[in-house]
């Protein structure tokens, strides 16, 4: 499909008046997490506001930073930022700095590059980016990148993200830098949100990449500098995350994912997720897309709650889990997975179907071996209801 009759055809499923909303490192790497899912790559690459067409659908979702965290997290990245990024080049070089080349001398306060990268557009802040990056390397110079627009291709369609800073050193070596609002105390902070913070930056590291692969000398670490609030103050602390293995993953799942205009075009003609038609419009349009539903969704999709409601009214095994969904095989349904242990269906040369009739015949054992006899049932009734034997 031509890019003109796909950015048309976009437009459409969208809606006649909708802007597209665009695709972040969040979204990509919840996206790459669960790749089969058609659903989530159609909509988010079409630029659907997921949460508003959840609440048309009828199942909103409280998914999404809240308006106090927003501010919070604003306010702690400008400290973190001032003074031409002083207090952030210091940690940088302090958590970093062992690695640099010859010559990389520490930042010097108040001497660090902080280029003007603005631009019209997503297209021409992220060519603004491309080429401060290559001055920057030309240079030799420590150099920070406020706010950098980097592209990368998602199910060929191209994808604009926007990480916190890109810092580069004198010997050419780039380094992508998140800052988030959540504590690090004791030099630690949460697991689960410093790993979604790495596969963020995954993104991010693959997308400076692509960058790097055009600029003579440069090179793209992956380690990360994670800047944090020091402990219940809002002062600034860091630590390094290496990211390779996020990397890998997300570059491996992101290539998985089915293009973009191979699902527009096998949808219905017609088909459309503006907001503003009908409910049941609507919900025919999102099932028209397959979904694969997993309890992980809930803290990353909007549309969770709405494909929970339709994986357990069919009774699907991905609801309890995609480590459950892979033992079971081709079993589908929790219906077809009952019926299989109790005999009734399944071919018994099916090695899934022969361990859940092991499993069923174990569990009647155990059962049957726990029950207590005739005589010790009638004596816990009469020890129950106060009667001496």
């Amino acid at each position: 499909m031509p890019a003109t009759a796909l950015r048309q055809r976009l437009a459409e499923l969208r809606g006649p008046s909708v802007a597209p909303l665009p695709l972040d490192a969040r979204a990509l790497a919840a996206l790459a997490a669960n790749p089969g899912c058609k659903r989530r790559a159609l909509l988010d690459g079409a630029g659907v506001n997921k949460a508003a067409l959840a609440t048309a659908l009828g199942s909103p979702s409280g998914f999404g930073q809240s308006q106090f965290a927003f501010m919070r997290g604003n306010a702690f990245e400008a400290r973190v930022k001032a003074d031409g990024g002083t207090e952030l080049m210091r940690l940088l070089y302090e958590r970093m700095g062992a690695g640099a080349g010859p010559g990389c001398e520490p930042p010097v306060a108040g001497e660090t590059h902080v280029p003007d990268l603005a631009a019209a557009g997503p297209e021409g802040r992220a060519a603004r980016t491309a080429l401060a990056l290559r001055e920057a390397t030309a240079a030799g110079m420590w150099t920070l990148l406020d706010h950098p627009m980097l592209a990368l291709e998602v199910a060929g369609s191209p994808a604009y993200l926007e990480p916190d800073a890109v810092v580069v050193r004198p010997d050419g070596h780039w380094s992508v830098v998140e800052i988030k609002s959540f504590p690090m105390i004791d030099e630690s902070a949460d697991a689960a949100k410093v790993g979604a913070a790495a596969r963020q930056a995954a993104v991010y590291v693959l997308a400076l990449e692509r960058v790097a692969a055009k600029v003579a000398g440069a090179r793209v670490g992956h380690a990360v500098l994670l800047v944090c609030p020091k402990d219940f103050s809002n002062l600034p602390a860091a630590s390094v995350v290496d990211v390779r293995k996020q990397r890998s993953v997300t570059r491996r799942q992101l290539e998985r994912l089915t293009r973009i205009e191979d699902l527009a075009a096998a949808l219905p003609e017609g088909t459309t997720f503006d907001v503003d038609r009908p409910a049941e419009e609507l919900a025919a349009a999102v099932e028209a897309v397959e979904a694969a539903y997993a309890p992980e969704c809930l803290a990353a999709c909007e549309l969770a709650f709405h494909c929970r409601a339709k994986a357990r009214a069919v009774g699907a095994v991905g609801a309890l889990g995609r480590s459950v969904r892979g033992e079971l095989g081709g079993l589908t349904t929790i219906g077809e997975v009952l019926a299989a242990a109790e005999g009734t269906a399944g071919d018994p040369a099916d090695p899934t179907v022969a361990a859940l009739r092991r499993a069923a015949a174990l569990r009647t054992e155990a059962l049957r071996a726990a029950a207590p006899t005739g005589a010790e049932a009638l004596a816990g009734a009469r020890a129950g209801a106060g009667v001496r034997c």
